[in-house]
């Protein structure tokens, strides 16, 4: 049997594949049937940034409705007789996660800001979650901010959560950076564990007929692999923490080829909405099969062997491979 373990976030899976971020993994009895099927470990549905800020709004009026005239903080407000409020099911979602899957539960929070909101990954590492996933994306549409300025809130956000716990953390963005490199390297030097290329967002559509938006393309392709799998091998081994892929990864094959271009891991949602969980013990499967085919004992046997660091035609993952193309073409429509 071949060794499919890996280290991620200094964390010891089983195998390199994780359920990403997702409204499957929302509930325990989802979770557990993730676990079932294989998954090394769960990143649970983010908790968006406006929630955590919705549930301090509410605790405040709580607490100024009930004459408390001085509150020092709203960790107060944890000591009244609260109504559940999402947070709340999120940190109960945690501590039940914990006591019953044998994996490593990772928690999500989506947020764009460095403010009040970062009083709570205190409160999830104290519900006992192995490490924490930062969602960010800052959306370039204040055109007096720089792009430098924008940058900048990435790693205000990650000191400020940094402040409040020392379990891993890892960052999960997008690949729309005007130095995308640069970034990542000078983010892998921050004091994070891990990053994860790349989120996939909420696309706008147009409906012609009814003249309304609608959202579009909200489920990834098997074609939509080639960023994340291009950026993995650029910065494998030119990072100084975890790389995880995302986006596109639908069966055992496309994970062998992000391990190949050097991911520690990979994280799948889409693909188990459209077959299942039990889609990933086939992947497992696959990835067993083609290791045996080739020699290989363990991941690591292979692992960015097709990086680009270790690749003598680095352009491969440049200009060059897009004009070849255009080039072989031609010279066939010919």
């Amino acid at each position: 049997m071949a060794d499919l373990s890996t280290k991620y976030l200094g964390l010891s899976l089983k195998n390199p594949i994780i359920a990403g971020s997702s409204g499957l993994t929302d509930n325990i009895e989802s979770l557990l049937e993730l676990e079932k099927a294989g998954a090394a470990a769960v990143v649970l549905k983010s908790l968006f940034e406006e929630e955590i800020l919705q549930e301090m709004q509410n605790n405040i009026s709580k607490i100024n409705s009930d004459m408390f005239l001085y509150p020092e903080t709203v960790d107060y407000y944890e000591y009244l007789d609260a109504p559940k409020e999402s947070p709340e099911q999120y940190l109960d979602l945690i501590t039940e996660a914990k006591k019953r899957l044998k994996i490593p539960v990772i928690a999500s929070i989506n947020c764009q800001t460095a403010g009040q909101w970062t009083f709570f990954p205190k409160r999830i590492a104290a519900a006992g979650a192995d490490a924490l996933e930062l969602n960010l994306f800052i959306m370039p549409t204040d055109f007096n901010r720089s792009s430098a300025e924008n940058e900048a809130i990435y790693f205000d956000i990650i000191k400020e959560v940094r402040k409040q716990v020392q379990i891993p953390i890892s960052i999960k963005l997008s690949p729309y950076f005007s130095n995308l490199g640069a970034m990542l390297k000078k983010l892998s030097e921050s004091d994070i564990q891990g990053l994860v290329l790349f989120n996939r967002f909420y696309n706008p559509d147009f409906d012609i007929e009814k003249l309304e938006v609608t959202s579009g393309y909200v489920l990834s392709s098997p074609a939509d692999i080639v960023n994340s799998l291009r950026w993995i091998a650029i910065m494998s081994q030119r990072v100084k923490c975890s790389l995880a892929a995302s986006t596109g990864i639908h069966d055992g094959k496309a994970a062998i080829k992000q391990l190949l271009a050097g991911a520690d891991a990979v994280q799948v949602a889409s693909v188990l909405y459209k077959q299942g969980p039990e889609v990933i013990s086939i992947m497992l499967k696959e990835i067993e099969a083609w290791m045996a085919i080739k020699k290989f004992s363990k991941i690591d046997d292979f692992k960015g062997k097709l990086s680009q660091a270790r690749n003598v035609n680095i352009a491969a993952f440049e200009r060059v491979q897009f004009m070849k193309y255009f080039r072989e073409q031609k010279s066939q429509v010919v």
